[in-house]
């Protein structure tokens, strides 16, 4: 007997798996093009929080799933023994002027209060380590709560995890149970057929690896980019958001723009070699929130969507309220992501 199966295996789909699983659901996934094909098979990972101001439940929601991860990338890994590439291990971000500086220190204050003990938001000066930021005034923002991880080896993690549960993923079969639609880009274009407006869309992103070793640093955030220290001895850059593509696979001059952004900021990156280049369309809802809850009309269905972006850092949340709504018939999900917010 099956007691649940999801449609899509990113990182929604196995996610939400794994949360049910550790519950004793017996479940079953389905996606006919395999486990992190689309967008969550992506090469960036970063965790990372929004600013801590201007409080509202989309940011307590992020701020509670960052404080999971590591629990929950440790359980996944320890089930399945394969890593996630996950490292908690801070984020550094250049402050340009003035202006930005006085806007650093107070937001430093208000994460004292949101964040309270959990992680911190300093202003500090530029040191000598080679893996920092080039910074105009002298100064950088470092906080403790972003981490990282790579995502297809998240992925992968979380496919053997649920492997070793005898949870299966097939290319196709029947549908049982309650269903949980976590299809991503295709996803939101099945939606969008049904409604009378656009529920969601999908945007294009570049991101590229270069060889360089600097396994337990933290990230970087300098001039829009992401600048992640993989623990495979690699470093991720990116990405591009692009509502407008003919292609959804090809890479060009925009990630060329990406690099060289990355590397002006990390000049210990100047010689560092491309190794591969990576191109994928994420799902972008209409609120520009995750979009998660019943599916409306259909008794029994599920829709959990819209990653676009935050969706790894959201994961170990979202896994838990699907799982509380879906097995439980609890609904803890945040007024801004339910479902009705992108309809």
């Amino acid at each position: 007997m099956v007691d649940i199966t999801i449609r899509g295996a990113g990182i929604f789909g196995l996610s939400i798996a794994w949360a049910c699983v550790q519950r004793g659901a017996k479940v079953q996934i389905i996606d006919p093009n395999g486990a992190g094909s689309g967008s969550s098979g992506g090469v960036v990972g970063a965790l990372a929080p929004h600013v801590p101001e201007n409080w509202n439940p989309k940011k307590a929601f992020q701020l509670d799933s960052l404080l999971m991860a590591q629990n929950f990338w440790q359980e996944v890994e320890a089930t399945g023994a394969v890593s996630a590439g996950y490292t908690q291990s801070g984020r550094i971000q250049p402050i340009l002027d003035s202006a930005g500086l006085a806007l650093a220190k107070q937001r430093a204050e208000t994460a004292r209060v949101h964040w309270e003990k959990n992680a911190t938001w300093s202003v500090e000066k530029v040191g000598d380590d080679a893996w920092l930021p080039a910074s105009p005034t002298g100064w950088v923002i470092r906080d403790t709560l972003s981490a990282h991880l790579h995502p297809r080896r998240a992925c992968a993690a979380l496919v053997a995890a649920l492997a070793a549960q005898g949870v299966p993923i097939t290319s196709e079969g029947k549908e049982r149970g309650k269903v949980i639609w976590a299809c991503g880009v295709e996803g939101l274009s099945m939606l969008n057929e049904e409604r009378p407006r656009s529920v969601g869309n999908g945007v294009k992103g570049q991101a590229a690896l270069l060889q360089y070793d600097a396994p337990g640093a933290a990230q970087i955030f300098a001039d829009t980019v992401h600048i992640i220290p993989h623990l495979d001895g690699t470093v991720a850059v990116g990405s591009t958001s692009e509502r407008d593509f003919d292609d959804p696979r090809s890479t060009d001059e925009k990630l060329g723009d990406v690099i060289e952004k990355a590397r002006n900021a990390v000049p210990t990156l100047k010689n560092a070699p491309v190794v591969q280049r990576w191109a994928g369309v994420r799902p972008r809802a209409r609120s520009r929130a995750p979009m998660l809850g019943e599916w409306p009309g259909r008794t029994g269905h599920f829709i959990a969507n819209g990653g676009f972006k935050i969706g790894f850092g959201m994961a170990p949340k979202i896994a838990t309220v699907m799982a509380d709504l879906v097995l439980e018939n609890r609904n803890d999900i945040p007024k801004g992501f339910e479902v009705s917010a992108s309809f």
